[in-house]
């Protein structure tokens, strides 16, 4: 494999099929608001909160459509790897570059069936104080608190696998560190 750049690009197909479910759930939240008599039973027995399950759908789910449609327009690299780094356009919270020299290592983790790709670096918080947009920077710091890094890379966008995606950090990582040190 050639290491000097590799892009990996968005998957429309991989976006679409996330659009129509981030859609799906805000037509049932809009379900939920105008009919939440009809759904109040079980664990949602009381429709005041039937209805406030809806609002959250909506502009949750409405708030990920829109971040996809935005990506879709967009730059169509999700992911660059190069000799300098990382470059991160993959999901609503990109990271910018990443420089090879700033990161301490690479892991994985998995949430709610979700891979991610966890980029732990030493500094943290520069990446996080990049974000200007309140909620990217909240997610940052979620992600940090959660994860021990503001950086998780998932191939849930991106043409590739999420086993191929690891390995090929990995190997970028091998080779551009060592040079970095």
């Amino acid at each position: 494999m050639n290491l000097q750049k590799t892009e990996i690009p968005l998957s429309k197909k991989k976006m679409l099929l996330s659009l129509a479910g981030s859609l799906l759930f805000v037509l049932l939240g809009v379900w939920f608001i105008l009919k939440p008599h009809q759904l109040s039973h079980g664990p949602l027995s009381n429709p005041i909160l039937v209805t406030i399950v809806g609002v959250v759908s909506i502009l949750f789910f409405g708030a990920v459509a829109i971040v996809i449609l935005k990506k879709m327009k967009g730059n169509p690299i999700g992911l660059t790897l190069s000799s300098e780094g990382i470059i991160d356009n993959s999901s609503g919270v990109s990271s910018g570059l990443i420089l090879w020299d700033d990161i301490v290592d690479i892991t994985t983790t998995t949430v709610v069936n979700q891979k991610f790709v966890l980029i732990l670096t030493k500094n943290p918080e520069s990446y996080i104080n990049r974000q200007t947009q309140i909620l990217k920077k909240k997610t940052m710091q979620m992600n940090y608190k959660s994860y021990g890094s503001p950086i998780c890379i998932s191939a849930n966008a991106l043409q590739i696998n999420f086993e191929d995606l690891h390995q090929m950090v990995l190997e970028y990582f091998s080779k551009y560190k060592t040079v970095a040190l």
